[in-house]
């Protein structure tokens, strides 16, 4: 993801109070909490698993039902408000229009969710969907459980997870841009709270984002070292283990810390540039090596199943068993979006001043759901060929290592070596720039909102996210990183469903106040173009 998050819109300077770059008792507070976290981590490993993992069972036992509750009601919430009056006011002044052109947003928009999930989950997911059919639904490894493993690829990387990051995005592209406020998510309660955002409560509010950003951050890592890992043992014989890891950790946290204090966003941009147009080289080649038709259909096939299931899935709890397929599929899912949604929110709202509510709900939503669906049905649909009609094991692979499942999938495609290259390479990208960008907010977020953080402020949180991805490495692996991630995100979903009701709080107090006939007053703009047409 690159640094576009970092400079001033055009047509408009940000709010001066987010420029002052205080650092206060939400920054103080934030470090000695991750430390102390750290530390525990480090020192008290064992009990650190226990806790988590109770916590994870009481968590999702008792409130797993409200992931999928607060994100479809976010879902259905953006739906009706793309399609209301409100659909038509601005992100910013009435005056302002979009800074990038429709194809540079979309490409952006790309360039957002290009990261290291793709890799990790794009094989992962549906192959062991295939070998482990969700719920019962399929027996393993026939027709029904090749489109079960697609359509629950489809849930888990498709609209939910972008209804989180547009709500935020609206959110505070409204706030900070049309009623210049600081860029942080205490200010969005405003029409709550009013002026007591700036005291204990507010600053409570941005502690919880911190944290949630910081774990989601510390899980991206870990997936991204298992994913370089894994592929420079196959190119260069690196062992695949632990301390391997934690060396690709350390390395890849100096370079994106380098880059968030140098602010080398050419640089970043550039590598952004390259990242989309080494996946888009990937994807046709394995589109058209790979079983083009069977793609196809199963793509097909796949969609008017996920579409035909869609509200069974999105409120399919734990009444009847599945809790723990639950904690390692769904509720993870919901939750590492969940901890992303401030970070991915601050970058939607960046490239998106001057749009209207409509057209960005419309593009969030859509384009990168529809570029995830297309990902996973042509590289898991091709592990799917490969273990159902060629004799292949990579659903067992991926059983016995996690990240080997896009690499074993290679193995069974010309190039291999040529295309593990590039993987490892998209694999770095993806780690470097998102992490990148990840500092910047973190550095943003405990700065009062400051838009140039302190350089001493970036290299704390870079070197704080890379060590806390290390400490739940060694912990207990991938399991510490889903447990972690989870346990720590159900309090900022609660920020989420509130944040929600105060951003339609402050429209109707803004639609309220504005005369008649202004854009995002009945009628809006469109019904009133096409009234005076007919008329």
């Amino acid at each position: 993801m690159s640094r576009q998050l970092q400079g001033g819109s055009q047509g408009g300077s940000e709010p001066a109070s987010a420029a002052t770059g205080k650092l206060g008792s939400v920054f103080w507070t934030s470090v000695g909490v991750a430390a102390v976290f750290v530390a525990w981590a480090t020192f008290f490993t064992g009990n650190l698993n226990r806790v988590t993992a109770s916590s994870l069972n009481w968590v999702t036992s008792s409130f797993g039902w409200s992931y999928l509750v607060v994100t479809l009601g976010i879902l259905v919430f953006l739906v009706f408000l793309a399609f209301s009056p409100a659909g038509s006011i601005r992100l910013g002044k009435d005056t302002d229009r979009p800074e990038f052109s429709t194809p540079a947003w979309i490409a952006m928009l790309l360039g957002a969710v290009m990261g290291i999930g793709l890799v990790s989950y794009g094989v992962a997911e549906p192959i062991s969907h295939l070998a482990t059919p969700p719920r019962g639904l399929a027996e393993p490894n026939t027709h029904e459980a090749a489109v079960r493993a697609l359509q629950y690829s489809y849930f888990d990387w498709g609209l939910h997870a972008w209804a989180v990051f547009a709500v935020f995005g609206l959110a505070i592209g409204y706030s900070t841009y049309r009623k210049g406020r600081r860029p942080l998510v205490s200010q969005l309660f405003t029409p709550f709270l009013g002026d007591r955002v700036n005291g204990p409560i507010g600053k409570g509010i941005d502690v919880l984002a911190v944290f949630a950003t910081l774990f989601g951050t510390a899980t991206s890592l870990g997936l991204g070292a298992l994913q370089v890992n894994n592929g420079m043992g196959r190119l260069f014989g690196v062992p695949v283990n632990s301390a391997a890891q934690v060396l690709i950790i350390a390395a890849i946290t100096a370079i994106f810390t380098l880059s968030a204090v140098t602010g080398v966003s050419r640089g970043i941009k550039m590598l952004s540039y390259t990242s989309s147009t080494l996946a888009t080289v990937l994807f046709v080649f394995m589109l058209i090596a790979g079983p083009t038709v069977f793609l196809v259909n199963l793509y097909i096939e796949s969609i008017g199943t996920w579409a035909g299931d869609f509200f069974r899935m999105s409120l399919q709890g734990t009444a009847f068993g599945g809790l723990e397929w639950m904690q390692a599929w769904t509720y993870f899912m919901l939750a590492w979006w969940v901890s992303w949604g401030a970070f991915v929110g601050i970058f939607l709202a960046r490239i998106s001043r001057g749009r209207t509510i409509r057209g960005f709900i419309m593009g969030v939503l859509t384009v990168p759901s529809l570029a995830f669906f297309t990902w996973f049905a042509v590289f898991g649909g091709s592990a799917i060929h490969v273990d159902m009609f060629e004799g292949g094991d990579i659903a067992q692979q991926t059983a016995d290592d996690f990240g080997d499942a896009f690499f074993a999938t290679l193995d069974h495609f010309p190039l291999t070596g040529v295309t593990s290259a590039v993987t490892v390479l998209l694999a770095v990208i993806f780690f470097v720039t998102s992490a990148d960008s990840n500092t910047y907010v973190l550095g943003s977020m405990t700065s009062d909102g400051s838009l140039t953080p302190r350089r001493p402020v970036l290299v704390l949180w870079g070197v704080l996210t890379g060590v806390t991805a290390v400490a739940l490495m060694l912990a207990d692996g991938l399991s510490a990183l889903q447990n972690t991630v989870i346990v720590t995100s159900l309090p900022f979903l609660v920020i989420i469903a509130c944040l929600a009701v105060s951003f339609w709080k402050d429209l109707a107090t803004d639609r309220r106040a504005r005369p008649a006939g202004a854009p995002g007053t009945a009628p809006d703009e469109d019904e009133k173009e096409k009234a005076d047409a007919a008329h």
